[in-house]
């Protein structure tokens, strides 16, 4: 499918963890910014990281999504942005190893990165870096939606 005609669409990512490991969450803010349509959604898991959290929400975005689009992320997750753009490329040459101390290492959450690979063939993805808490609104919503979905998994514990 042509990039020109590709709908665009905004995906507002987060994720938490109540102790790391330990009880996660995490949400996404999907907008269509021509017509401010939006979608929320957030979602938990037991015995997870931080990082598998932010992961977990730009993965749930992209597959929320019912064609290909060209999706600006914006997280505040330098290792998810970075991921995405810089390192993923490396990681696929080397086997879905990263370069360690002593030669190639294991590649953590490396089921994760393989499913944002898959649905980066879909979907022409750029990365956009926001601050986390200092008032950029969407990104608030999706820390306080991910906070939420860490603390009910909590709770059920």
């Amino acid at each position: 499918m042509s990039q020109s005609i590709r709908p665009h669409v905004d995906l507002f990512t987060d994720g938490a963890c109540s102790g790391n490991p330990g009880p996660g969450g995490w949400a996404y803010i999907l907008r269509h910014p021509t017509t401010s349509n939006e979608k929320e959604a957030y979602g938990c898991q037991q015995q997870t990281t931080n990082n598998q959290m932010e992961l977990m929400a730009v993965i749930r975005g992209l597959e929320s999504l019912k064609r290909p689009c060209v999706v600006t992320v914006f997280t505040d997750s330098v290792y998810v942005g970075q991921g995405m753009t810089q390192w993923m490329p490396t990681w696929k040459r080397n086997g879905w190893k990263r370069k360690g101390r002593a030669g190639a290492e294991p590649l953590k959450n490396v089921e994760l990165w393989q499913r944002i690979d898959k649905l980066l063939q879909t979907h022409d993805v750029k990365y956009q870096s926001v601050h986390g808490h200092s008032g950029h609104p969407e990104n608030e919503r999706c820390d306080e939606l991910a906070v939420l979905a860490a603390q009910q998994q909590e709770s059920s514990l």
